[in-house]
Order: structure tokens, then sequence, then C-alpha cells
């Protein structure tokens, strides 16, 4: 039996998203800001509360939580840093299995996945609660939010089958578990990837990397495509602007590349603070060492928000000149993100003959010059998924 609402317009499904962005004041709208119907709310509480993985019981009703390298020890009654799980006499719960605080139907370049499905859609999601508390953060209204902390009205209570479904009925091609941090909603979205695939969907993790070996090597069987988010390439920078550390990171992106799963990076160029040559160059000659030159890099624009609204904007000469660097490193497939108007950043370029193969215009595909993922021009082949 379907869980689907029978009765929905796309007018009352762009309502929906309308409020619900509104709510958070996060601007999730992509693609006209889609959103979907809720299901029955007298299944609300059994939905958003489950036994939590990866995480050992410790004596005095105490556990300790693997899933991520932070390794919280939890009290009775107590939640661990991402606020979204709690020890309930001596059994860790997440409380947020099924509760949609964000929500979009989004191309999949905006994840971004530039190299995975181009002109795809992405039904995204994503809930309270993150393992950082990054200083920069866009969606710090829901990542740095305690479940109960959003309003009623921006939450949604969908189990994976439902967003399997409402994805096919969408037209998305695509589950992505993004906007805050999945991996303290790893319950949710593990569930979600394995019904997803069910339905003929495959599943992308936008995420920061701070995740332990065995979490990520069980989800990873799930996965189609990874972005991970490198904040920095500086243990200082972590601790201080993300509360975190930058070695699991690494690790992460190593791990994924090592199984096989199409990985893209992220690099938020934040004036000042990790737009240094120094640091930027070392990022790019590791990730050319330790993921090979293919994996694609992108180099976001930073804009004043949460803890840093007394920084500028990026300014553009210093994407460009993070864009250059990483191209000398010898990284393939370089992007400048987050910009307008405009400048031909985002577009695909053959490495081997320097064509264009993939342009783009924002988040649209413009045009595509791909033979069975081959340059169109000189055959060669280009990297993804």
């Amino acid at each position: 039996m379907s869980d689907l609402p029978e009765k929905m317009t796309r007018r009352q499904m762009l309502k929906r998203c309308a409020v619900a962005g509104a709510g958070l004041g996060l601007g999730l709208v992509g693609l006209g800001g889609e959103a979907f119907e809720d299901t029955n709310a007298a299944h609300a509480a059994t939905l958003r509360m489950r036994e939590a993985m990866f995480y050992d019981k410790l004596p005095g009703n105490k556990i300790q939580c693997k899933i991520c390298p932070k390794q919280c020890v939890v009290g009775d009654g107590e939640r661990g840093f991402c606020g979204n799980k709690e020890n309930r006499g001596g059994t860790y719960y997440t409380l947020v299995y099924g509760a949609a605080a964000c929500v979009g139907l989004d191309p999949i370049e905006k994840k971004p996945l530039f190299h995975f499905l181009p002109g795809s859609k992405a039904l995204s999601v994503g809930t309270a609660g993150c393992n950082f508390d990054c200083k920069d953060c866009q969606n710090w209204q829901a990542s740095q939010a305690r479940p109960e902390q959003l309003p009623e009205s921006s939450v949604y209570y969908w189990p994976p089958t439902t967003l399997a479904q409402l994805a096919v009925r969408y037209g998305a091609e695509v589950l992505a578990y993004t906007y805050t941090e999945p991996v303290v909603f790893y319950e949710y979205m593990l569930d979600g990837a394995v019904v997803g695939h069910k339905y003929g969907l495959r599943s992308v993790m936008i995420s920061n990397g701070y995740i332990n070996r065995e979490p990520m090597l069980k989800v990873a069987a799930h996965l189609d495509a990874i972005k991970i988010d490198l904040k920095g390439f500086e243990d200082d920078f972590y601790r201080k602007y993300c509360v975190g550390s930058v070695k699991p990171v690494l690790e992460t992106i190593k791990r994924v590349k090592a199984l096989g799963k199409w990985l893209e990076i992220v690099y938020l160029v934040v004036p000042t603070v990790n737009d240094d040559v120094k640091q930027v160059t070392e990022a790019c000659r590791w990730l050319v060492k330790a993921v090979g030159p293919d994996v694609p890099l992108h180099f976001s624009r930073f804009f004043p928000q949460y803890q840093l609204t007394h920084l500028p904007p990026t300014p553009f000469e210093t994407l460009d000149r993070c864009r250059k660097i990483a191209r000398e490193a010898g990284l393939h497939y370089v992007y400048i993100g987050n910009v307008e108007p405009w400048r031909g950043t985002e577009n695909t370029y053959c490495p081997s003959c320097g064509k264009l193969v993939v342009g783009r215009s924002g988040y649209r595909v413009t045009e595509m010059h791909l033979n069975s993922g081959k340059c169109a021009y000189c055959g060669h082949k280009i990297a993804g998924s």
C-alpha cells in the first residue's frame, strides 16, 4: 500500500515547500522550492524515534556513541554533541528518524555533483542536528537546533518508503541526504538508501566526512556517490571554526575513493580564514596524491552568515587564484561555485583536447558533448559515474 497522499497538486506541493522554507529561514527552494505532504500525524512519534546504530553500552546506564570521531560518552537522559540522539535508560535513540526538516527538489548540480548523472533531479532531505558547529554554516537554523526547537510546521515525518515514492512521483532520479549532516541522521539515510534502490533510485551523501570507519563502510555499500566538504587543511582551522579535526575527514576521503564510490570535493573559500596560498596548495596536492587527478574539486564562494557576518563575500579573484593553484597541482576538473554572473567556471572541459563537454549556467546543464561518458571530440574518458 502506498504511503503517499492520494490528492495533491503541484501547486499544493509548491505551497508546502514555501511554508517549510520560510519556517526555517533556509531558502531551501530548489526548482521552485518543492516539498511534499506529511504522512499521518498520528504516526509521527513512532517514526522519529528509533534505536541508534553504532554505540556501546557502559556501566551506570551510560553509552558511548561510535558513529563519528567525537565518540561522545552520554549519561542517562542526556544527548550527544549532535543534539538529536538521546540516552534513555542506557539505550541510545535517534530522535529524527523520518523527521524531514529541510526538503527540496534540486538539480543534482546543486549538491554539487557535476560528474554524477548530469542534469538529473534529486529529492533532498535533512534533519535537525550536526556533529560540527561551523561558524560559516548556511543551514545553522536546522543544523544547530535540537529537534524540538524547530517549528512543527516546518518538520514533516516521512519514512524512507514515502521518500522513495515521492521521488518517483515527481521525477527525481536521486535521493540526496544533505542540508545539515547525514552522519547524525545515519539510520534514516541508510534505510532510505536501501529502500530507494528498490524503487530504482540512486542515493548520494552530502557530508562533512566526519564519520568513523565502520559506519562509513556500511552505508557506502548502499550509496552511489558522495560529496565531502574539505573545509580547510589545518587542524587549527578545524578546531576553531568547526569544532572538529581534519585527519578523520582526510581518512574518509581516502576510504570513499578506495571503495570505488564516486567522489567530489567542495572547499568553501572563506576570506582571511582558509584562503591562504599555502593551505590551498597543500590541500590540492594532497588530493592529487591521495585520490588522483580526476576527483572534481569545487571552490565555493563564501557569503557572510551565522557567526562570520563580519567577513566580506569571497572575491572572485581569490576563487580564480584557488582554481589556478588546483590546476597547477594536477587536478583535471576544478570548478568555481556560488558566483553570479556565471563566468564559465562551472563548465566541464576535456582534460585531453580542452573542448567543452558539459556546459552549465548555474545549476542548469545547457549543453552536453559526451558519447557513452567519453569526449565527443577526441574520445577521452571523462571521469564520472
